[in-house]
């Protein structure tokens, strides 16, 4: 018997007006992406490096755009049937959870099938230039991708399972995708060619990076094989753990759907207030922030607007960030020590670079949950009239909103401070670079949050604007690199250093002086392109507010 969710998912998805817009672009810039390097001389090397070049550049914004667009839909598929209350009736049906699952699964790989589809035209003309084999290139780059597909389609089944909300959801899958894609790469750029456990594992960990794998796959192009490409079989031990995990995630799914998904029993706990004097001092001691402390009255010259942010908003709570915080502090502190003391020959600029990416990363994975759903939020669930209904100005509510996510940033930005004030103290001669990354981080956190907040604004629901910010900021911080991996083979120093003025990642490291970016002059031009952005966001979140403002 044909599965009726399969149909049900994957009509409801491509029947979205935005999914319209989703295969135009991805078409369109798949096929740029391609003219963009297209041979302009009559005559062709016959060796096909052109071609093999240009098709590795197509196979890294391919497999880009898949892990960019692909995470939201299966992350928002189970908590949006719980939350409209549809979940409890598919229970009920004679469906069962593997079928349930598998319904899910196999529609969202039909649209990553549409979405790899759309991009034949463009892997046929990379053919079509010749020297591109067609079993151990086409077929093996889109195997990986469908690999890839599968596993993170699986993820985010698994994480809609424990989210409550679409937005947490989102949230989450995208951290967990960036986390197993990028930042698993970053162990074995500083432990490689070392011998202990630890390099070992990290030479299996970067194995579960689809770049990795993709990586070792483009060698013989020379694309992307900087600093990551080894005599290991990257792309057959990611084949093992990619359906390894694939299967572990598929039934841990399957194990939650069930009926006891609705019930989430929590202790209710004890106020801290309510306790004896030592038992307070110990919390406050141990905790910092006590959670479970009486929260004060609303002082007259605070923005109720922003307590309420603070106080409403699961992600971003003050006892959280501040551990967070406090982790990442010692974190860049041992780093710093340990290249300091020689336990680790690093350099200053590769610590440096560690703790610009560590920042950025937060940055990246924190802002879009904050900003993006200020206004979609509310217009959702029906604040926005209530707002409106208050004292309050406008602009005072939107300022209370962007407050709260403007203390938070800065709470952020200081968790590796303490990593540059070290290395400022030990080489007095880096100050103006130190001053110069300070910088680069805080226009990168101002123009994160502005456009995050302006792209939310344009949404009615959370979970679209939540998905559109992490993919606006991602294509800013992430789409330039792929111009990078390709620096000298095919772009040329002038197109790499052109790409790379928009982004903020690039400006930092090159500042560093990073292996990789200290040819590149991105400064005061990276400034510009973020001021002018920011201002430009900041129109749009004023003319949005202003719009959803006016009596209906």
């Amino acid at each position: 018997m044909a599965n009726p969710l399969i149909q049900r998912e994957l009509v409801t998805m491509l029947q979205q007006r935005r999914m319209l817009l989703l295969q135009c672009c991805v078409a369109t810039a798949f096929g740029l992406l391609v003219i963009l390097r297209w041979p302009t001389d009559a005559r062709m090397a016959l060796s096909g490096t052109r071609s093999q070049e240009v098709f590795h550049l197509f196979a890294y914004g391919l497999l880009s755009a898949l892990l960019l667009m692909l995470p939201v839909f299966p992350a928002t598929s189970v908590v949006r049937e719980r939350n409209s209350g549809t979940l409890a009736l598919l229970l009920n049906t004679p469906l069962g959870s593997r079928r349930i699952f598998f319904g899910k699964l196999v529609a969202v790989m039909g649209l990553a099938g549409l979405l790899l589809s759309l991009s034949l035209p463009s892997a046929a003309a990379c053919y079509a230039l010749g020297g591109i084999s067609l079993r151990e290139d086409l077929f093996a780059v889109y195997s990986l991708l469908t690999l890839t597909a599968l596993q993170y389609s699986a993820l985010g089944l698994l994480v809609s399972t424990y989210a409550t909300t679409t937005d947490a959801a989102v949230r989450w899958t995208y951290g967990l995708v960036l986390l197993s894609s990028v930042l698993a790469l970053g162990p074995y750029q500083f432990l490689q060619g070392t011998e202990s456990i630890l390099a070992e594992f990290s030479d299996w960990l970067r194995c579960a990076s689809p770049f990795a794998a993709l990586m070792s796959l483009s060698a013989a192009g020379g694309v992307g094989a900087v600093g990551l490409i080894s005599t290991t079989d990257v792309a057959g031990r990611f084949t093992v753990i990619s359906l390894a995990l694939t299967i572990a995630y598929s039934a841990w799914t399957i194990s939650r759907l069930n009926h006891t998904i609705f019930d989430q029993a929590r202790d209710a706990g004890e106020i801290s207030d309510d306790q004896d004097l030592g038992t307070r001092m110990l919390r406050r001691l141990v905790f910092i922030v006590d959670p479970q402390r009486r929260s004060r009255a609303i002082g007259p010259f605070v923005n109720p607007v922003m307590v309420k942010e603070f106080r409403c908003r699961r992600f971003g709570r003050l006892h959280w960030l501040l551990r967070l915080i406090a982790i990442c502090a010692m974190l860049s502190l041992g780093l710093t020590y340990a290249t300091v003391t020689g336990t680790v020959d690093w350099g200053v600029e590769t610590i440096g670079g560690i703790l610009v990416l560590m920042q950025v990363a937060l940055l990246v994975l924190i802002t879009p949950s904050l900003a993006a759903g200020l206004l979609s939020t509310e217009r959702e669930t029906g604040g926005w009239p209530l707002l409106q209904m208050t004292p309050l100005s406008v602009l005072r509510i939107v300022w209370g909103k962007l407050l709260s996510v403007i203390l938070t940033l800065l709470l952020v930005l200081c968790a590796t401070l303490p990593g540059y004030v070290v290395m400022v103290y030990i080489e007095p001669g880096l100050r103006l670079q130190v001053e110069r990354v300070v910088i680069c981080l805080f226009a990168t956190a101002g123009f994160a949050m502005l456009l995050s907040a302006a792209v939310g604004s344009l949404f009615r629901r959370t979970a679209p604007a939540t998905a559109m910010a992490y993919a606006a900021l991602l294509a800013v911080c992430g789409a330039p690199l792929l111009i990078w991996l390709g620096r000298d083979a095919p772009f040329g120093h002038d197109t790499v250093e052109r790409a790379l003025l928009i982004n903020p990642v690039a400006a930092a490291l090159s500042v560093i002086r990073l292996t990789g970016f200290r040819d590149y002059q991105l400064i005061p031009g990276n400034w510009w392109f973020l001021g002018i952005g920011s201002i430009v966001c900041l129109l749009v979140l004023i003319g949005q507010t202003h719009r959803i403002s006016r009596p209906q």
